[in-house]
């Protein structure tokens, strides 16, 4: 292993196993969400444990930085697992992507140490939701993005947006489903960004509920289109009922794009996704 003798590997050595980190990619759209499902049932992380027990000459299992939901695409996912076989790290993303299906990559690998979780280490996350805004649907981009033919109004969704900003209950916008144990979480910023055709919600948080973003994303469409009043996602949002807070906006626009850690953990960083995003200015 190329850093066999870190700190982190030494101390994963010294007790015969080692915790790799490895960044992931995907595409959603031909899977029933990350989490593995039962037979038959196709999902992101069983195919990525087939793939790495392929390399490891062992089974894997996974613990992932956010689950993502059906249909829901991911440009930072983070996991960890922990193994026996001694790899090179460039092992590891090479012959799991020889192994994954065209729609998942590995992007990169690290030895860490054994305190690191790839779930309960993180402090933040983020994620994009990414509108079409045209008459016509797009045929490149069907299962990539959300296609809004009426016109929305960029200006109206960034004033709506700041209700949603800050540490607030946010039982209307989430899932009925949510098992979360409290609805209380921190956003830290909800951009809406316009680049051309594109509107690109960009939300970090200390955590999300269950449908937080797909929901956020319904109600500033609402919002956009005229349905309803910038005053209208602050009332929702203080309402803390399901049912004030508007429509569940499709899966196929929403991106994790990043999971933070503490800086001791050196994880490697890449641009923020989507790929054809991948320039788009982070401020509004």
């Amino acid at each position: 292993m190329s850093d066999a003798f870190s700190p982190a590997a030494a101390e994963m050595a010294a007790a015969g196993v080692f915790r790799i980190a490895l960044g992931i990619e995907y595409s959603g759209a031909a899977y029933r969400g990350w989490q593995r499902q039962i037979a038959g049932v196709p999902s992101i992380q069983e195919a990525v444990e087939k793939a790495l027990s392929e390399v490891a000459a062992a089974p894997v299992h996974l613990e992932c930085a956010g689950r993502t939901d059906a249909g829901v695409h991911a440009c930072g996912q983070v996991v960890h697992f922990d193994t026996r076989a001694e790899r090179p790290l460039k092992a590891w993303v090479m012959g799991a992507n020889a192994n994954l299906p065209a729609d998942i990559s590995v992007t990169w690998a690290k030895v860490m140490p054994a305190h690191f979780h790839a779930r309960f280490k993180a402090f933040a996350r983020r994620y994009r939701y990414v509108i079409y805004n045209d008459p016509i649907r797009p045929a490149q981009f069907n299962r990539g993005v959300t296609w809004n033919y009426r016109p929305l109004d960029v200006a109206l969704m960034r004033d709506a947006a700041r209700a949603l900003e800050g540490q607030h209950d946010f039982t209307s916008f989430r899932a009925v489903q949510c098992q979360a144990k409290t609805a209380i979480k921190t956003v830290h910023h909800l951009k809406v960004i316009e680049h051309g055709r594109f509107i690109v919600l960009d939300v970090r948080a200390n955590a999300f509920l269950h449908h937080m973003v797909r929901n956020f994303a319904g109600a500033l469409m609402m919002v956009g289109c005229g349905d309803r009043p910038v005053s209208w996602v602050a009332e929702a949002l203080n309402a803390k009922d399901r049912r004030a807070g508007g429509v569940t906006a499709p899966a196929y626009g929403l991106y994790l794009i990043d999971a933070e850690y503490p800086a001791e953990f050196e994880l490697p960083r890449r641009y923020l996704g989507p790929h054809f995003l991948s320039s788009l200015p982070e401020d509004r």
